[in-house]
């Protein structure tokens, strides 16, 4: 099986210094993340694309892993799935695709597409036509369409080989993650933080999570895994920084010492002073928000320029024009949507008539009275984290039991992300099985039949530990978790 990846459209219009820096880069990536699948697999840099060689007695599923993960790359235009052939003549290859696509093309409208490249004695639209004539004759395809047809035979000739595409795939786009500098993403585990922190991975920038804790253990569980999903998904070729600040002493500190109308911009202002310090230490010279214009009343422009006096990091916003709905759907296609709209809200600070036009001068005096060692206390406190580790250990109080085989009568929860559960569903002979995601277990599970053992499922075993360790704490002694 060879897999052709071309580069992002914007890297081909770079100079060629700079095109090889970020081709570079992402033949790095590549082989960063397919490595781990399978030593097998072989990652070649040519000029204008990077070619993937999978070995056929690759377990099919391994293959099926390694398309996923390539639509999830930043820095891929699209890649393409191809047969290559030998050819002396033009009906050789004509030929081959008379037999190769003869089903596919059955009673529907094509065209050919030829890229050539090398010394031949025809054109790329001579071999169009001669190659777009042997499947109308040999074929039961209905007729040759230019624009818009139902199917599209692609090839890319080069010299005396031709790569004939079965199968074409749309990629992430952005710049390969590692040739942008570094930020820090505060994140929430809301629909606008999940999708900024992903926008600026697209972009190429590598992204460390900083989350501000206002609603204790549940809350940060929640934060870790949307975090963690995100790394795992898009940014795993480079490892980053999950930073857990304890903010309730700050909140309490809020509530304490400023006027309400002004609550909502003093915690965002404390937020960013904290982040700024973070940045520092991590050596990064920018912090990431998921602010929109208007979206709450600290999100208007006046409110927002206070906010940013804050710090004297350069503030980053990628939605700041954006609607809410359109962050939802973008949440929606990256796969942290459902994450967002389970996540609980913890809004440490309620203005009763929050003001939308701050005046800088009167937040000054209002933080005048505030105690800003808890803030120092906050920052003292961070936990800071690998992200790849950012799971662990949040089962060690309370001991998880783990087992292998099923007992009869046991009911398996599948909690992986519906997208896992629909792509390699869990078929088990003799035990019941749920569906039911990892973010909306603790909601769900005082729903089902207490009588039942239960026992949680996921391909690693990380996320189904965090579970059982939490319904736990809840007092639920009924839930073990399935050994994958």
């Amino acid at each position: 099986m060879k897999i052709v990846v071309k580069l992002f459209h914007e890297i081909i219009i770079k100079s060629r210094p700079v095109r090889k820096l970020f081709t570079k880069q992402l033949h790095y990536n590549l082989e960063n993340i397919l490595k781990p699948i399978s030593s097998e697999i072989k990652v070649y840099k040519r000029w204008d694309k990077i070619d993937i060689t999978i070995p056929d007695s690759l377990d099919q599923q391994l293959k099926t892993n390694v398309l996923e993960r390539l639509q999830c790359m930043p820095g891929i235009d699209f890649f393409m799935i191809v047969e290559t052939i030998e050819f002396e003549t033009l009906s050789d290859i004509s030929e081959f695709c008379i037999e190769r696509f003869k089903d596919r093309l059955e009673g529907k409208t094509f065209c050919v597409r030829v890229k050539r490249k090398g010394k031949h004695e025809f054109t790329s639209n001579d071999a169009e036509k001669y190659i777009g004539g042997g499947l109308l004759a040999n074929t039961d395809v209905k007729k040759v369409v230019l624009k818009n047809p139902e199917e599209e035979v692609y090839l890319e000739i080069n010299q005396n080989q031709a790569d004939i595409v079965s199968k074409k795939v749309k990629g992430l786009g952005g710049y390969p993650l590692g040739k942008q500098e570094s930020t820090i993403s505060l994140i929430s585990g809301g629909f606008d933080s999940g999708v900024s922190s992903f926008l600026m991975t697209r972009r190429g920038v590598k992204t460390h999570f900083c989350f501000f804790n206002l609603g204790g253990m549940a809350h940060e569980i929640g934060v870790k895994q949307v975090a963690y999903y995100l790394w795992n998904k898009y940014a795993s070729s480079h490892k980053v920084k999950f930073i857990s600040i304890p903010f309730e002493g700050v909140v309490e500190e809020i509530l304490k010492s400023i006027d309400p109308s002004l609550m909502g911009v003093a915690l965002k202002r404390m937020m960013l002073r904290v982040a700024d310090r973070v940045a520092k230490d991590l050596g990064v010279d920018s912090i990431v928000t998921g602010e929109a214009i208007g979206q709450v009343s600290s999100q208007t422009l006046t409110n927002l320029n206070v906010i940013e006096q804050a710090s004297n990091t350069l503030v980053l916003r990628p939605l700041i024009a954006m609607d809410k709905q359109e962050i939802i759907q973008k949440a929606k296609a990256i796969g942290t949507e459902e994450f967002a709209a389970n996540m609980p809200e913890y809004c440490g600070v309620i203005s009763q008539k929050p003001s939308t036009k701050v005046k800088l001068e009167k937040m000054l005096k209002a933080e005048e009275s505030f105690n800003f060692e808890v803030l120092d206390q906050a920052f003292d406190n961070k936990a800071l984290i690998s992200i790849e580790k950012v799971l662990d250990g949040l089962d060690t109080d309370t001991d998880v039991e783990l087992t292998a085989v099923p007992h009869v009568g046991d009911i398996v929860i599948d909690i992986r992300h519906p997208e896992e559960q629909e792509t390699h569903p869990l078929v088990l002979t003799n035990n019941a099985v749920l569906k039911i995601p990892f973010y909306s277990i603790s909601r769900r599970f005082s729903e089902l039949d207490k009588t039942h053992n239960y026992l949680l499922y996921c391909d690693k075993g990380v996320m189904s530990k965090v579970q059982a360790h939490h319904l736990k704490m809840q007092g639920y002694d009924n839930v073990k978790v399935l050994r994958a």
